[in-house]
């Protein structure tokens, strides 16, 4: 019997697709391969892993600091095999969680439950009530996303934004002598290089890497509602502040000390503050990059094999651009709405952060993606020197700024026939190409000292560049 007999006919007649290997969202199913490295730390079964983690640990914690009356540290081997219950998770595991929760209705408790199936073969089934000691789910929840966030930013995203900025400053180094016009609000403007305006993103994306180097990662274990009652009511004799810290600093994390049920999240919103910033800077640098290609600044190198239009076969599309255009549009929005969400919680407690928390995944993936058609995209382009240098010797009106401010200087030095600059240069220049025939009979006729007539005469649109080419050291 083929796999067509056995598939299920839709209302509209036509047969469902409903099987392995498919995906409802393109970062499971287009994209998979630029973003699937976040699965190990953001997707369900990672958050079940680390769910099981953090119990773990808390467990091994409380038996190995005698916490409560009646207990002795874990043998080794014993603290080996609950680990291993983490070390060894896999599809089979997150199948079981699957089907413990189905009964209890509760993720959570799925994994308390999860964990006591495997106590008895470690000789540890009397300590079953020990798991999720004192804890209310947000104990285990917090901390766990806190691990995956903290693993997917260290991990996955830092080193692609790395790299990128990287690569971004080794294009601006290659391109620091390259003068090229600039353009503000879209005309012809005092001349730069292209290596500074590239170093400008490299060195606005990297301060937005550091701020996320720098970011906290706070979790909490403290009860129901931040007060520790469950644990001073059962062992009033433990220090539980000491315990509470020793033991979230001992997962890698920051602590936070008062909460209400819940870590309040201020610091996931720090940090996705950051993240969409890194985006929307990026999003400049693809309409900017977009822009240079399309007044052919840049050519872009095609793919072979690759067609650019389903019509016209010259055309090489600057696709990797707009598709991280977009794909950053998306992340900001997800990243935007979690930051304002996630720090909002009714009273002491609702949900409206564990539905909002399932999508970081989505937002760190289509970040991710858009950072990896960037790094394509820009690989592809090879800088077309020679239009650049025609579009600079095409605007010699650009040297009206240097003229007028000789002009300024030449005046406060007591030289006379210096007045108006600004006026006169507008006049010769405003709505109108000066060539440099024209502009060098202008200042040759404007009584200027023989050392500022010289620079002046000297001066073309393609070494008026300042000091461009040394800026790029700020951008390392």
């Amino acid at each position: 019997m083929s796999h067509r007999d056995n598939c299920t006919t839709l209302p509209n007649g036509r047969h469902s697709l409903t099987g392995a290997g498919l995906a409802l969202g393109p970062l499971d199913g287009r994209y998979k391969s630029a973003t699937e490295p976040l699965v190990d730390y953001l997707s369900e079964a990672a958050l079940n892993r680390d769910r099981v983690h953090v119990e773990v640990e808390w467990f091994i914690y409380l038996c190995d600091h005698k916490v409560l009356p009646g207990l002795e540290p874990l043998t080794e081997d014993q603290k080996k095999g609950l680990r291993e219950i983490v070390t060894e998770f896999t599809e089979e595991s997150t199948a079981e969680l699957a089907e413990i929760e189905a009964v209890t209705v509760h993720d959570v408790k799925a994994v308390e439950y999860f964990i006591g199936r495997r106590l008895e073969k470690l000789g540890l089934e009397r300590l079953k009530p020990l798991v999720h000691f004192g804890c209310t789910s947000e104990d285990i929840n917090n901390l766990s996303y806190a691990l995956g966030i903290k693993d997917a930013v260290n991990n996955v995203w830092l080193p692609a934004a790395r790299d990128l900025v990287a690569q971004i400053n080794e294009m601006a180094e290659n391109a620091k002598d390259i003068p090229m016009l600039s353009r503000t609000h879209g005309q012809p403007a005092t001349p730069s290089t292209l290596g500074k305006e590239l170093a400008v993103f490299a060195y606005r994306l990297g301060r937005q890497v550091k701020h996320v180097e720098n970011a906290e990662f706070l979790g909490k274990i403290n009860g129901a509602t931040g007060t520790f009652s469950a644990h001073v009511a059962s062992v009033p004799g433990a220090d539980w502040l000491k315990v509470s810290e020793e033991f979230v600093t001992g997962l890698g994390l920051d602590w936070n000390p008062l909460t209400t049920q819940i870590e309040n999240h201020d610091w996931q919103a720090e940090l996705y503050s950051s993240i969409a910033h890194f985006n929307q800077i990026l999003h400049n640098l693809c309409t900017d990059i977009w822009n240079y290609i399309s007044i052919r600044f840049f050519r872009q190198i095609p793919v072979e094999g690759a067609t650019g239009s389903s019509t016209m076969p010259h055309k090489v599309n600057p696709i990797r651009f707009e598709n991280a255009e977009a794909n950053l549009e998306i992340s900001n929005t997800l990243l935007n709405t979690l930051g304002s969400t996630l720090i909002q919680s009714r009273w002491q407690r609702d949900l409206t952060d564990s539905s909002s928390q399932r999508n970081i995944g989505v937002a760190f993936g289509h970040s991710i993606l858009a950072i990896s058609n960037v790094a394509k995209g820009l690989a592809r382009l090879d800088v077309a020197e020679d239009v650049i240098a025609e579009d600079l010797d095409q605007n010699w009106e650009v040297l009206a700024e240097a003229i007028q401010m000789v002009m300024r200087a030449e005046a406060i030095a007591g030289v006379e026939g210096m007045e108006d600059p600004y006026e006169r240069l507008k006049e010769l220049t405003r709505g109108q190409r000066v060539d440099a025939t024209r502009l060098k009979e202008f200042v040759a006729g404007l009584g200027l000292s023989a050392d500022a007539e010289k620079r002046l005469s000297e001066l073309t649109p393609n070494t008026y560049i300042g000091i461009a080419p040394e800026l790029l050291k700020f951008a390392q």
